[in-house]
């Protein structure tokens, strides 16, 4: 188990990222949460497995309107007891 931050920037909003990514990230178990941010970017903070989260972001990248330009990946520790991923 593994948890992420993650900054997207590019065409990120307004598309469909975040409902996506919360469908996502249902469908592979993780949790956590997404925000879109007032610079235009999105963060989100993901909780899985590596590989379930690989398949989140993939699935977002997927997207018809999404275009992810840059993410930054940020390493943070577990958070127990955490059960739902939600979107802000």
């Amino acid at each position: 188990m593994i948890r992420k931050r993650m900054t997207f920037t590019g065409r990120v909003q307004g598309v469909g990222f975040r409902w996506r990514a919360e469908k996502a990230a249902d469908m592979f178990r993780c949790t956590g949460w997404c925000r879109n941010e007032w610079d235009g970017s999105v963060t989100m903070e993901i909780q899985g497995r590596e590989e379930d989260i690989d398949q989140v972001i993939l699935h977002v990248e997927k997207g018809r309107f999404v275009l992810i330009e840059n993410m930054r990946v940020t390493d943070l520790p577990v958070v127990d007891g955490e059960r739902t991923f939600i979107t802000e």
